[in-house]
């Protein structure tokens, strides 16, 4: 199962629509967004061009979050939350301290995170750990998204 893997989109509108562009030409299953969508306008290319379905957590900068919630249609969560995505458990937070020490439990199949803007992968155990990097360009001015491969343990961060 592929799954997109987004975070800190931090309303730049123009780069969540690549996104989406990105995850639909990929074909993959699903999309985490794990924090930092900033207003409920940068929701609109996950609801009108993302040919999949999406869920995610807030982050530290998403402050009208009844907007976000109600434009999402419930699919924002507290962060970190868990998620059944096909066969295995994920778990997706924003900001994430150490994420190699959630992995090493075997818990999860995919631990993805935001909040530091910068692309990691790493696999601990047979849990994939993922940070995609910022979709949003505004900090590193590179704009990343990750897509993972739940089957083989397998992922890969693009620039859009």
């Amino acid at each position: 199962m592929r799954i997109g893997i987004m975070a800190d989109s931090h309303d730049n509108v123009p780069m969540i629509k690549r996104a989406c562009e990105f995850f639909n030409a990929q074909g993959v299953q699903e999309v985490l967004h794990a924090g930092d969508y900033i207003a409920p306008f940068a929701l609109n290319p996950l609801n009108e061009i993302l040919r999949c379905t999406y869920r995610g957590v807030f982050g530290n900068n998403d402050g009208e979050r009844l907007g976000l919630q109600r434009t999402a249609d419930g699919r924002i969560h507290p962060s970190p939350s868990e998620f059944d995505v096909g066969e295995w458990k994920v778990l997706v937070a924003h900001e994430l301290p150490n994420p190699a020490a959630v992995a090493a439990g075997d818990h999860y199949r995919l631990v993805g995170y935001g909040h530091t803007h910068r692309p990691e992968v790493e696999r601990v155990g047979h849990t994939l750990v993922v940070n995609p990097g910022e979709c949003g360009g505004w900090l590193a001015g590179r704009c990343t998204v990750a897509i993972a491969n739940l089957d083989t343990l397998e992922a890969e961060i693009f620039d859009l």
